[in-house]
């Protein structure tokens, strides 16, 4: 049985590569994928439209097949021995589907027996996602959080170790995304592993430890979420000033970008902070405020998927220092991969 020597990682891919045929020819979804999920807490998989998450999350559950590379979860090669590393994963790539006329609490039960599980777990699944005292109202009667939430009870039935939730929060008013941010989170803090993807960065940097973001079907940066960002420096510098008009001259002209913001200025391209001062200073204007503008998730993502926004070239991958990449035995060799039916769901292929 093949393992991966990393036993912190509870997901890695190796080179992993998924190609469609199309009208055009075949094109390229996932194109050597080196994908790392840490084991425990909350792992974000970002990436625009049409970056491949979908297809990956297919692929790890044995839904497509892969044209060439390798996935592990657990350790366990997967789909090879998919049906023996089954039993710790749950996952949504869909939205919940349950009977509209019968309760939550009915509908969980009716699952526990067909996947030979406890009733008592029905229950304990409904107080852990918040919906103890709701258990017994409809399904047709619940809002999308709620519905979305069931479907997180229902995969937690059987008490995984690893979560897969492609989109979770799609088509959710604001009140039903904080419902599912603070499950997910709550999850992550038991110490299972948690692998959401989304399109919606401020929630996934409230709520991840480590993310993972990809463009064109590679990984372009992997770390945790505060590496990343500190990584990326300061975006911008906010400048207070009696005559920005002036100042935004003053500093074009030494080469910076410089806007009239608010009651001042944004200031990018000084290396230093000091830079714009000195600039200011030597034409008789000083500054009243001068505050760096904090990067976040939202703008590295955009930074990194630039390219593949705009049809260029892939940026090349950016890893930052994290526990889990220090161990060269974890890379393994591609082999083969062959898929496993196991409770076909559907989705959109190349997403």
């Amino acid at each position: 049985m093949e393992l991966v020597a990393d036993e912190g990682l509870a997901i890695a891919t190796r080179g992993l590569r998924k190609s469609f045929r199309g009208v055009r020819g075949r094109r390229v979804a996932i194109h050597g994928l080196d994908l790392d999920v840490p084991a425990g807490g909350v792992h974000g998989f970002l990436g625009p439209n049409g970056s491949g998450k979908t297809t990956t999350i297919r692929m790890l559950l044995g839904l497509l097949r892969a044209d060439s590379g390798t996935m592990h979860i657990f350790g366990q090669p997967v789909p090879q021995r998919l049906p023996h590393v089954i039993s710790r994963v749950g996952a949504i790539v869909e939205s919940p589907k349950f009977y509209p006329s019968f309760t939550g609490r009915r509908s969980l039960s009716l699952l526990a027996d067909a996947i030979g599980t406890d009733q008592r777990r029905v229950g304990e699944v409904l107080d852990e996602v918040g919906l103890g005292d709701r258990g017994d109202d409809r399904f047709g009667g619940y809002s999308l959080g709620m519905k979305q939430r069931l479907a997180i009870a229902a995969t937690l039935l059987k008490s995984p170790d690893l979560l897969i939730f492609d989109e979770p929060t799609n088509g959710l008013d604001p009140a039903g995304i904080r419902e599912i941010r603070e499950t997910m989170r709550h999850l992550g803090t038991e110490g299972r592993t948690v692998l959401v993807s989304s399109h919606i960065l401020s929630e996934i940097e409230q709520i991840a430890d480590t993310v993972s973001i990809i463009g064109r079907g590679r990984v372009v940066a992997q770390g945790s979420v505060a590496g990343l960002i500190a990584g990326a420096g300061a975006a911008a510098v906010d400048v207070g000033i009696d005559n920005p008009e002036a100042a935004v001259a003053v500093l074009r002209q030494a080469g910076m970008t410089a806007d009239l913001s608010g009651d001042g200025l944004r200031v990018t391209g000084a290396d230093n902070p000091a830079e714009v001062t000195r600039a200011l200073a030597g034409q008789g204007l000083y500054v009243s405020r001068l505050v760096p503008v904090r990067q976040d998730l939202e703008s590295v993502f955009l930074q990194l998927t630039q390219a593949d926004q705009l049809g260029g070239p892939t940026a090349p991958e950016r890893r930052i220092p994290d526990p889990w990449h220090d161990d060269p035995g974890a890379r393994h060799t591609p082999g083969p991969a062959e898929p496993v039916a196991d409770g076909a769901l559907d989705g959109e292929a190349g997403r």
